[in-house]
């Protein structure tokens, strides 16, 4: 059964708006826990908009299942992680003016930067999971620099289902294939003997063909989560998203 991690940054989106102290990461983190879900993911952006450092270092205390910080290959960003010890760092590509992060990390091209970050977060006891396109090369090109993991960027396969109204054959057919290309690039990881798991721009409409991906082993779902728990609570948004992956895989 695949686990769910919960990406809070924008629990902490809303409590920068007002530059004040709440809604409190930390206590959403628990309410995420209690309410099931085996991880909580964050990303300490270079600009923190969202997340900022004493937050890792309270989630590092508070978080009793799986901590999973997304952060840039960066000096800065390697020093903070190495210090504060999440269980997992994933490398992600980041650019100032994006909205949200735009697509998977270029391993090929930077593969010299991503190995140096991650020697000395494995020096620190930190797993590397890598943040990519399903793209075949840099699959490879990640297993060839040792990483146990590599997160799948469901990116593209979200933009086409952002019309759920149009049942146009072409659409259709373009989210088809789209899922196959993550299944096929899932089978190529697990050749590489990578551990896969899977997010970006998932919700509780989209993620069933995904869910049913069976070496899928985790999915890192933020956004949807919280914009349902706006309206429901964030305890019941938990609760739903977990059931609708169970429900895709027949548990």
């Amino acid at each position: 059964m695949s686990r769910l991690n919960v990406n809070i940054d924008h629990i902490a989106t809303i409590r920068q708006a007002r530059r004040t102290n709440e809604p409190n990461p930390v206590s959403a983190a628990v309410i995420c826990e209690l309410a099931g879900a085996d991880g909580i993911t964050t990303h300490l952006r270079s600009d923190r908009r969202h997340i900022q450092d004493y937050d890792l270092i309270a989630l590092k205390q508070a978080v009793i299942t799986h901590l999973n910080v997304e952060m840039a290959a960066t000096d800065e960003m390697v020093e903070i992680a190495s210090r504060v010890k999440p269980d997992v760092v994933t490398l992600v590509p980041e650019t100032p003016q994006e909205i949200t992060t735009e697509g998977g990390l270029d391993v090929v091209a930077h593969k010299k930067t991503i190995k140096q970050a991650i020697a000395k977060l494995n020096d620190h006891g930190i797993f590397v999971s890598l943040f990519i396109d399903p793209d075949i090369e840099q699959i490879k090109a990640s297993a060839r620099l040792g990483v146990f993991q590599v997160e799948i960027c469901t990116a593209q396969y979200a933009h086409l289902n952002e019309q759920p109204g149009d049942k146009t054959v072409r659409r259709i057919e373009a989210i088809e294939k789209e899922a196959a290309r993550i299944k096929a690039a899932t089978k190529v990881a697990v050749r590489e003997g990578l551990k896969v798991a899977a997010g970006h721009g998932l919700t509780y409409r989209n993620v069933a063909p995904i869910a049913r991906i069976a070496d899928i082993e985790e999915f890192n779902i933020g956004h949807n989560i919280i914009a349902r728990a706006a309206l429901v609570g964030l305890d019941r948004a938990v609760r739903e998203m977990i059931a609708a992956i169970r429900e895709a895989q027949g548990k």
